[in-house]
């Protein structure tokens, strides 16, 4: 979504005339989340996507439609309607996209800048019409509603679901004429959370395809190493950082930002560096941990551990060897095998093909 409200903010500043379309609501087999975006510029142009591509033509016709002044529409894609095939969401879902022009005033400056600083912010936005938007986050709020007490409970709706880390439509105020109550509005509340971290501890030749996925898939990758002929920004240019240390030495020093949303990924199959940073990101609340090895190389590695004082519990965290059973060999392949992983852990994955599974491709 970075590259969407990049994209975003440069029309913006630029005095494209635009559409954003965001998914709002979503059932079944959906292939994207509600807060998902495309834009769709004055000019044709289109930047993202609200579904697998089976419904962008007709978003792109209703974009022009509210270009052309017919104000902000709520449209709903799905199998169940009359024409699901050249439309619908062929593979059983359902979305509710909102679909509005962007004006001069929605601070997608301030939304861009914190994404590019890795700090959480929320783009709410009336689903009803009406003016502004508003961006919430830890710098603060930025924008107008059009209405103070308005602007106070959207904010304090967006704070709600960016704890969360979930975009959601939210109805904020009061209905009737009561003068000190926010007036009653539906919001949709888009939040862009913190890009989770992915850790590659090794700057190794099997560390340069990983960092180009782990990038690819929206991580911010750092990757440590404490030889500085291997730990170079030219080796890795998709790492947002190459840091020439021990890895457990900078595990310590930032274990504080270490969370659920964190994989480390130790790569140099070396007891003098893989143990020292496993010990600490066993004990961390990283929600991924995993080694390169043989078989025999995790067995040593275990003993080693459990030399260090580590329970069965903690070691029972260790991926090791790192990856799923692709049957893949060499750099790349590998590194696909523990992308694949990593994917499987976050989103609570089985890792068995879909051919073999029942229910839904995409699961709420």
């Amino acid at each position: 979504m970075r590259h969407v409200i990049d994209q975003a903010a440069a029309w913006q500043a630029s005095t494209t005339r635009f559409a954003m379309a965001t998914v709002v609501h979503t059932w079944g087999s959906a292939p994207h989340a509600a807060g998902t975006s495309m834009l769709v510029a004055e000019d044709g142009r289109v930047v993202g996507s609200v579904s697998g591509g089976c419904v962008e033509a007709a978003v792109c016709a209703v974009a022009e439609d509210v270009l052309a002044g017919a104000g902000p529409a709520r449209e709903t894609y799905g199998v169940s309607d009359d024409d699901a095939f050249s439309v619908g969401l062929t593979c059983g879902g359902t979305i509710e996209v909102l679909i509005r022009e962007v004006t001069a005033a929605a601070p997608l400056a301030r939304v861009a800048a914190d994404l590019a600083a890795h700090v959480p912010v929320a783009l709410v936005t009336p689903t009803e019409g009406g003016p502004g938007s508003l961006a919430v986050g830890d710098s603060g709020v930025s924008g107008s509603l059009g209405d103070a007490r308005l602007d106070r409970a959207a904010a304090q709706a967006a704070e709600a679901l960016l704890a969360r880390g979930t975009s959601g439509l939210v109805r904020v105020g009061e209905p009737g004429p009561d003068p000190s109550c926010a007036p009653e509005r539906e919001l949709f509340v888009q939040v862009f959370g913190a890009p989770p971290h992915l850790l590659v501890c090794g700057a190794v030749e099997f560390a340069r395809p990983l960092v180009r996925i782990g990038a690819l898939l929206g991580h911010r990758v750092t990757v440590c190493d404490a030889r500085p002929v291997f730990a170079t920004a030219a080796r890795f240019p998709e790492a947002h950082e190459v840091v020439v240390d021990w890895p457990h030495r900078w595990f310590a020093a930032h274990e504080d930002q270490v969370d659920a949303a964190t994989a480390v990924c130790v790569l140099t199959h070396d007891a003098r560096f893989d143990v020292p940073v496993l010990e600490l990101a066993l004990r961390s609340r990283a929600g991924y941990v995993g080694a390169m090895g043989s078989r025999r190389t995790h067995e040593d590695r275990l003993a080693r551990l459990r030399s260090a004082g580590l329970g069965e519990a903690e070691l029972a965290r260790l991926r090791s060897p790192i990856g799923l059973d692709l049957g893949g060999r060499g750099p790349e392949e590998t590194a696909v095998s523990i992308a694949a992983e990593l994917i499987a852990v976050r989103r609570g994955g089985s890792g068995r093909a879909l051919s073999g599974l029942a229910g839904p491709v995409h699961a709420s």
